[in-house]
């Protein structure tokens, strides 16, 4: 089984990223976990140039998620919702539509902030972007709150109970693609 992570947030010191490492620590050896690192490169959608595979930044993105059994998304929140980086991905993402990338992808959205509330009203925008895209959106919630806290000087997380919410998170994104994978 092979996992995609995407992050929204392109800093460097980005929550959501440590977020998705630990993720990738989570899951059992057998599954290929791999960070999408390249987001901040991918150009505005543009329809007009959505021809031959698209701009080469945009095909790999589309290629990343294509080849993944499942993909975790990690997002911060930008003035209470989505970051532009991360909409204008599931933009390329969707297309063609009913068989873009996405279409029928099994995907669970997480989310990382320095406020309270750990991004929830970004990762609900984000579940309904996806679904409209095509994604099979698990039911599942990871809301980091104070995220600056929840994580060592190293970027490692140290807070079990968001590693148990991001263990049930995986499990059930798991379930999706291989349910007996989940049951053993």
């Amino acid at each position: 089984m092979r996992v995609l992570g995407i992050s929204g947030s392109l800093r460097r010191d980005s929550h959501n990223t440590k977020l998705l490492h630990a993720v990738g620590e989570l899951l059992p050896g057998d599954v290929e976990f791999e960070l999408f690192g390249e987001l901040e490169a991918v150009p505005p959608y543009n329809e007009d140039r959505d021809t031959d595979g698209g701009p080469p930044a945009a095909a790999a993105l589309r290629d990343a998620i294509a080849g993944a059994d499942a993909v975790v998304f990690a997002t911060p929140e930008y003035n209470s919702s989505i970051p532009g980086q991360l909409k204008n991905a599931v933009d390329w993402a969707s297309r063609p539509f009913r068989s873009g990338a996405l279409w029928g992808k099994p995907v669970v959205v997480i989310g990382a902030s320095s406020g309270m509330y750990g991004a929830v009203w970004a990762q609900a925008e984000l579940r309904k972007a996806l679904g409209t895209a095509g994604a099979r959106v698990v039911d599942a919630e990871v809301a980091v709150g104070r995220a600056q806290t929840r994580f060592d000087d190293e970027g490692r997380l140290i807070d079990d109970e968001v590693r148990a919410e991001l263990r049930e998170a995986v499990t059930a994104v798991a379930a999706e693609v291989s349910p007996q994978l989940v049951a053993a």
